[in-house]
């Protein structure tokens, strides 16, 4: 097996175990923090504070990786994640909400390294094959939810405390994680990469190309996070037992992930731009399905064509934005996009809770639709512009 391809191998399996880690603090989360907080519509607050500490992290490791490689990166990363699931623990013990919600913002820089895999895929792939890599990449996520949601039905109830044992496992999942990464063999930055000229800041993200690109990743993360981070709890609300809810929140990661084995294949015979524009048309069915009814089929429904809207959207997005950065700005331009992302997550994050609590389930579901009208508005412009059709005709960024 080439090097090229072990590398994405183990990336799938980083990608899988990272997917377990997010699963438990977004979704199950809301759960334990709705039994721990003094107050219930801070109940996503450890989902929030987990994607704050990735907003504040993603750019910081993005430079740190140009400097010292993306293994050294990732290790950083994962290393935090382990640290974070034990203060989690520890909070879950002691019934101490505070505590908890520190343990998820430590954990933050975890998902922060972990959205470079992406990435390093596309620098360990030939140029031709880089959104075959990244979707490769990103379909580690099916194994993940599939593990993710069996292992807390396992760890839910297994020790004194409801989701003690669930955090306790995240420790030896990012441990497992660590010694993947340490076998990594990916190419060294060029010369080129860490010398080249680079345009300023300004300047980069004014690109119709860039800000197309950056819209459409921040879209596909906050609407799914808006929606998928109160899922569980919406069921619980509606009588719902968590088997159901853990049966929604694994199809939708299936949605999620089991389309990137063929979506790059997708994105090069279509291009990005049509991708993610059916991307916002399978979100708008997503919510669609979520309003027509609050039945466990209701559910399962909107968190399936949530988690496919997102694939084609992100992967669609991810793939347009290497068109719109020389191979210098490559740390730059990535840690500014997910720095955008995390923070719409998080404020996506921090009002769902809210929102759900006070007004109910379909409201949630109305406050994504501005934001997928926005985006579809733009990928038809850029499609019909000047500048889109350059970029398109260009090859992406090395």
């Amino acid at each position: 097996m080439s090097a090229d391809r072990r590398s994405v191998l183990a990336l799938f399996a980083c990608q899988a175990l990272l997917t377990v880690n997010n699963l438990t603090i977004i979704s199950v989360g809301s759960l334990a923090g709705f039994a721990l907080a003094p107050d219930k519509s801070w109940s996503t607050l450890p989902a929030t504070t987990y994607i704050a500490a990735g907003a504040l992290s993603t750019y910081p490791i993005s430079q740190y990786m140009r400097r010292h490689g993306r293994r050294a990166g990732f290790t950083l990363g994962i290393l935090a994640g382990m640290l974070g699931a034990a203060i989690s623990t520890v909070g879950v013990w002691f019934e101490l909400f505070w505590v908890f919600c520190l343990g998820t913002f430590v954990a933050g820089a975890y998902t922060a390294s972990g959205g470079y895999y992406r990435f390093a895929a596309a620098d360990a792939a030939a140029p031709n094959a880089r959104g075959r890599a990244i979707s490769l990449v990103l379909a580690g996520g099916l194994a993940g939810g599939i593990l993710g949601p069996e292992s807390t039905k396992f760890t839910r109830d297994l020790l004194s405390a409801t989701f003690l044992a669930s955090y306790a496992a995240l420790m030896l999942f990012a441990m497992l994680a660590l010694l993947i990464v340490r076998t990594l063999e990916l190419p060294q930055a060029t010369s080129e990469e860490r010398t080249g000229s680079v345009r300023g800041l300004g300047t980069l993200v004014r690109q119709p190309v860039f800000a197309v690109a950056c819209l459409g990743a921040v879209s596909a993360y906050a609407v799914m996070n808006l929606l998928m981070g109160a899922t569980p709890l919406a069921m619980q609300i509606c009588g719902l037992p968590y088997a159901s809810a853990a049966m929604v929140i694994q199809w939708h990661v299936v949605g999620m992930y089991a389309p990137a084995l063929v979506m790059g294949n997708v994105v090069q015979r279509f291009g990005p731009l049509r991708v993610m524009l059916a991307g916002v048309c399978i979100n708008l069915g997503c919510v669609a399905a979520a309003i027509s009814g609050q039945t466990t089929m209701h559910f399962w429904l909107s968190g399936l064509l949530l988690g496919v809207g997102w694939c084609a959207l992100f992967v669609g997005a991810t793939a347009l934005l290497t068109h719109s950065y020389a191979p210098a700005e490559k740390a730059r331009a990535q840690g500014t996009n997910d720095v955008a992302v995390f923070v719409v997550m998080g404020a996506s994050s921090a009002v769902s809770g809210g929102i759900l609590y006070r007004l109910g389930w379909n409201w949630l579901n109305y406050t994504a639709l501005p934001l997928l009208a926005a985006t579809a508005i733009a990928v038809l412009w850029l499609a019909w512009s000047r500048s889109g059709r350059s970029a398109m005709a260009a090859a992406p960024a090395k």
